[in-house]
């Protein structure tokens, strides 16, 4: 980890994050359908990640997320894989993002993306925060794998998508006193949180040491204005919402208009944003334009 360059970096212009890499991934001709989702690939296909990662650097991104945010022991436990062989994968993530930034010619940092408990069960926990677990628990089961991403050599840990005030004290007091650098973003969609809640949530994550930046993701644009609102005065926010589409499960379809607008990123850097980019849904086009409307 290199905290003091992520520092360095969140003072100057605001970073353009990537968009959605299993979005990207199923664009590239790939099956994601099962419950280890972009997991199989970084399994299966490894070099399929990092031509992922690498179409968004070339869109523009200066932050890659890796393919972790899936990868948990018990579900690839199931698959065969023991604790040892998880933590390859959880490395492997780091690396095939690495490599894509080094090549890349410009500077790109390397986020580990670390989901919530709930992604992992693929049962649409995620977006809720009930679980069956309690507090002892959850820490436990995220404790492995920010020690594995923390010592794998990304310049920070991304924690992704986290539903509930509970997962978010969980996490904050795992990562306190690791010296990891990291950002705490909030589910914008989920059920399990109150606007009390949620500020309660950004402001326990603010106050880890290790934490540069606090906001939300996997919500629609138009929500982000409102999260960010809630997180403490003075902290660095995040910020990568989905595409906007509704998901119809009757016609098995995506409707509604599609991206991320410059003018909406703009308005979330003005408002304290420093990380900006894209969640399920969007491309490697949206991160272009962004980047485009971020460097001018």
């Amino acid at each position: 980890m290199s905290e003091p360059r992520i520092i360095d970096t969140l003072d100057g212009r605001p970073l353009v994050l990537d968009g959605g890499l299993g979005t990207l991934l199923e664009a590239r001709g790939h099956d994601l359908s099962s419950s280890l989702w972009s997991a199989r690939l970084l399994r299966d296909d490894p070099d399929e990640v990092r031509a992922a990662h690498a179409e968004f650097a070339a869109a523009g991104a200066d932050v890659l997320i890796t393919s972790s945010y899936q990868v948990g022991y018990e579900a690839l436990a199931a698959e065969g894989l023991g604790a040892a062989e998880v933590d390859e994968l959880l490395r492997a993530s780091v690396r095939l993002a690495r490599e894509a930034a080094d090549e890349s010619g410009r500077d790109v940092l390397v986020a580990a993306s670390v989901g919530p408990y709930g992604a992992v069960r693929a049962d649409g926990s995620e977006y809720t925060g009930v679980y069956d677990v309690d507090a002892a628990a959850l820490r436990l089961w995220h404790r492995r794998r920010l020690q594995v991403l923390a010592e794998a050599g990304a310049d920070l840990i991304a924690v992704e998508t986290l539903p509930s005030l509970a997962e978010v004290e969980a996490v904050a007091a795992e990562l306190a006193g690791t010296g990891a650098a990291a950002w705490i973003s909030l589910s914008g969609a989920s059920t399990g949180f109150t606007r009390e809640t949620r500020a309660a949530a950004l402001a326990v994550a603010a106050e880890i040491d290790e934490v540069v930046a606090v906001g939300v993701n996997c919500c629609p644009p138009g929500s982000v204005a409102e999260a960010l609102a809630d997180a403490p005065a003075g902290v660095a926010l995040v910020a990568y919402p989905n595409s906007g589409e509704r998901w119809d499960a009757g016609t098995r379809a995506w409707h509604g208009a599609a991206g991320v607008s410059p003018d909406d990123a703009r308005s979330w850097i003005a408002a304290g944003a420093r990380l900006v980019g894209g969640c399920c849904r969007t491309t490697p086009a949206d991160i272009a334009g962004l980047a485009a409307a971020i460097r001018g």
